[in-house]
């Protein structure tokens, strides 16, 4: 092997490597101990950021508390979406943060990428609205009246900001010089896959004004949809994604359908390179693989909630527990309800 195809080999690992583990910044959601990020000194310190991140803080020091309510929403919009599968999305207090599966280029990943850079808009997004954020406010474009005849007016949500900012803080890692790896793609493309589960389902919101809310004269704004909305439909896509493969067409290099009987995949679709391990046993030699032993299932599911598919054909084992739930509510005039607390047993199944 001659050096200069050593030196190639080499670079393309690095690429690879570098891409693998783009999602580092989500550790920021773990440094509840540095407090506000309000000064460049702080960006310096934030682990998982790589040096262009750093510069990017330091430029919008005011962003990046933002930022890191994003990672938060990110992670925990992940666990309430894979809350019933066998990898539900638990994290470690390494880098990265859902340990090595999301170093593979499976389908997961291609989730995680998603909901991220979806989450750093939304919330980037959503402090432009609250004013928080001097740099924007508002979306002033939308104004006038529209087609329908309502006055557009209130605070329309300055989603092109989010989505900016989400582009050139999330994805810097992967547009870096020679950044062309078929990992690279993949993650740039889940990346913009997630910010169009937000622009996809911009809505307008609207009030009425006139005597006794007659509605002579109505204003409207547009507005972002609930982040639990963004991440039911990522995670449609991640149901229906498309296992995608790099070719060079020309001088670019596309990914395209593994199997070519398959339609091609959409900017909206999730792609990803390589099946997913079962997610059965814990591997100490995979970080995050944690297996499903001890895992709650659902006795009478046929789904992956169901005691034959999430435990992997190991057997459950069943106990009673007592539970608390408030019951008995009334509501008291005026104003608010007062439940008793009631004690039941129930049965609880678990893997084994």
């Amino acid at each position: 092997m001659t050096e200069d195809c050593v030196l190639r080999c080499v670079l393309m690992l690095c690429c690879a490597l570098l891409s693998a583990n783009a999602s580092n910044w989500l550790y920021l959601a773990k440094l509840s101990s540095v407090g506000s990020i309000r000064d460049e000194e702080t960006c310096e310190r934030l682990r998982g950021l790589i040096q262009r991140q750093v510069q990017i803080c330091k430029r919008s020091v005011e962003v990046m508390d933002a930022v890191r309510r994003g990672a938060q929403l990110a992670i925990d919009e992940c666990q309430f979406q894979f809350r019933n599968r066998r990898w539900n999305c638990s994290t470690l207090e390494t880098m990265p943060v859902f340990g090595k599966v999301v170093t593979q280029g499976t389908r997961e990943a291609a989730f995680v990428y998603a909901i991220s850079a979806a989450s750093v808009a939304f919330a980037v997004t959503r402090a432009c609205s609250s004013g928080e954020l001097e740099k924007c406010g508002c979306d002033h474009n939308v104004h006038g009246v529209s087609p329908e005849g309502f006055q557009w007016s209130g605070c329309s949500d300055n989603i092109a900001y989010g989505v900016a900012f989400s582009q050139s803080f999330v994805d810097v890692r992967e547009r870096g010089k020679g950044q062309s790896s078929s990992r690279a793609l993949m993650n740039l493309h889940n990346n913009e896959a997630g910010r169009k589960a937000i622009l996809s389902h911009m809505r307008v919101e609207c009030k009425c004004h006139g005597v006794s809310g007659s509605c002579e004269v109505k204003t409207c704004w547009k507005a972002m949809p609930p982040f639990r909305k963004v991440g039911n439909v990522i995670k449609e896509k991640f149901d229906g994604a498309t296992e995608v493969e790099q070719r060079k067409m020309g001088s670019t290099k596309v990914l395209v359908p593994r199997n070519s009987q398959f339609k091609p995949h959409t900017d909206e679709d999730l792609v990803y390179l390589d099946p997913s391990p079962d997610f059965c046993d814990y591997d100490p030699r995979t970080p995050g693989l944690l297996g499903t032993v001890g895992r709650q299932c659902n006795r009478t599911s046929k789904a992956i909630d169901g005691c034959e598919l999430m435990c992997c054909g190991r057997g459950f084992q069943t106990q009673e527990v007592e539970v608390v739930d408030r019951c008995s509510c009334k509501f008291h005039w005026c104003c608010y309800v007062k439940c008793k607390q009631c004690r039941k047993m129930v049965e609880m199944h678990t893997c084994r």
